[in-house]
């Protein structure tokens, strides 16, 4: 099968579809890739080392997507490759459709088989090729954080670790998941006071089992989240509902009662946020300020570290795009219910649910239309 990794398009986004080691997997079982130029030079992988992979290198994204069957990105088509994408071409990718209107549209226009890397899940329920991206962004999150908190940022003016004789900062994290357990990792590593919520107490108790003492657990309907928002420093929203939009949990009146310089990290704004106030921003231009409160919202975070994410990200989707060059998508698909759960969009038919609900689309079941 032809398949095509265009340069991905959406501001400071340096990550690629495929690693040139992933590439020489694919053309090892007689598959042809096709790679725009230097479309991995920024993640740290250069043209010859996707020749040498096997790899064609191809000088215009329009004549990779003319050519291929498979289309692999990392980030959603933007409208320009909305545009080229052909009828009956399966792009694989991540698309966060619940929170975008007119991809989704667009999408449905062009009559194509979109699978969707956040919406793949595994046999317990949990989104395998989401959760790399996940980890790291909610690694950077706190980092990202910490950096907004210093003066210059427009913060607080505080060391989230805090200093012999100055109290750590306060961290409240919204969401328990991977999002929110790898933001505690790097926040109870600077030795901050970590505050983890989670509706589930199940998955409150696995945190505790991971942290100890290092962390305090919060069932989400027994806490005053305003009042818990009101006395931190950083606020991390790492909730996520699978392909569906983030609730609203943060409102715009609580953040009137947040410490001036307070920052919030909205993980959550590739899903609409979590945060009333939040909007998305991008690497070159990452915060705004409401109600003197900094509101970091960048909506593609591992982008920042390209090359780690990259990797991290192929080790995930590999195994699923190479079961799709191999067996084509309808074999695929319907011999794995957990890969059919990532079928959103096909041939003009919208195939989740939650994405059809929140614009008011008729809904087909991804094995409906498969059969």
């Amino acid at each position: 099968m032809k398949i095509g990794v265009p340069k991905e398009i959406k501001p400071q986004e340096n990550r690629i579809g495929l690693t040139p080691e992933s590439v020489k997997t694919l053309t090892s079982n007689g598959h042809e890739v096709l790679i725009e130029n230097n479309g991995g030079f920024e993640a740290g992988f250069d043209n010859d080392q996707y020749k040498s992979a096997g790899g064609r290198i191809i000088d215009k994204a329009e004549d990779i997507f003319n050519d291929s069957e498979i289309i692999v990105k990392v980030k959603e088509p933007l409208a320009n490759e909305v545009k080229m994408i052909k009828e009956n071409q399966i792009v694989f990718t991540y698309l966060h459709l619940a929170a975008a209107k007119e991809l989704t549209q667009g999408l449905i226009n062009s009559k194509s088989v979109c699978i969707a890397y956040e919406t793949v899940t595994d046999n317990n329920g949990r989104l395998p090729l989401l959760a790399p991206m996940s980890a790291v962004a909610g690694r950077m999150s706190v980092q990202a954080g910490a950096h907004c908190l210093e003066k210059n940022q427009k913060g607080r003016g505080i060391l989230l670790g805090g200093a012999p004789g100055g109290e750590p900062g306060n961290v409240v994290i919204l969401g328990g998941g991977v999002v929110g357990e790898n933001a505690a990792i790097i926040a109870t590593g600077m030795r901050a006071k970590v505050h983890i919520v989670d509706k589930s107490a199940k998955r409150l108790k696995q945190l505790t089992e991971m942290f100890g003492d290092k962390i305090i657990p919060q069932l989400s309907d027994e806490t005053d989240i305003e009042k818990l928002i009101s006395e931190c420093d950083l606020l991390v929203g790492g909730v996520l509902i699978p392909g569906a939009e983030a609730p609203k949990l943060v409102k715009k009146n609580m953040l009137k009662n947040m410490k001036r310089g307070s920052v919030i990290v909205d993980v959550a704004i590739d899903q609409g946020g979590c945060v009333e106030t939040s909007k998305p921003t991008t690497h070159a231009e990452p915060t705004y300020i409401i109600d003197d409160v900094v509101h970091y919202c960048v909506a593609n975070m591992p982008g920042g570290v390209p090359r780690t994410s990259t990797i991290a990200l192929n080790n995930a989707t590999l195994p699923f795009l190479s079961k799709l060059a191999q067996d084509g998508y309808q074999k695929a698909l319907k011999n794995d219910p957990n890969f059919l759960a990532g079928l959103n969009i096909y041939k003009g038919q919208v195939t989740y649910k939650a994405v059809a609900d929140v614009f008011g689309h008729h809904y087909k079941s991804a094995n409906e239309v498969l059969n």
